[in-house]
């Protein structure tokens, strides 16, 4: 992953929740859990992206 790449993504990411945030009437509490989420998403991209995150696909929950 490119340093260039990143940050792109990142400013796309955050322009696209900010947008979302600004301009869509939704409930607080939808709008919590949808920057939660994001959030949560953003930071397993980069964790694998850095390599400190194994394949996502083989993590197993459960027997």
């Amino acid at each position: 992953m490119s340093l260039v790449n990143l940050v792109v993504t990142l400013v796309v990411v955050g322009i696209a929740l900010w947008a979302i945030n600004t301009y869509l009437p939704m409930d607080h509490k939808i709008k919590s859990i949808l920057n939660v989420v994001v959030v949560i998403l953003v930071i397993l991209w980069l964790l694998r992206g850095f390599g400190l995150l194994g394949d996502i696909a083989a993590i197993r929950v459960g027997g």
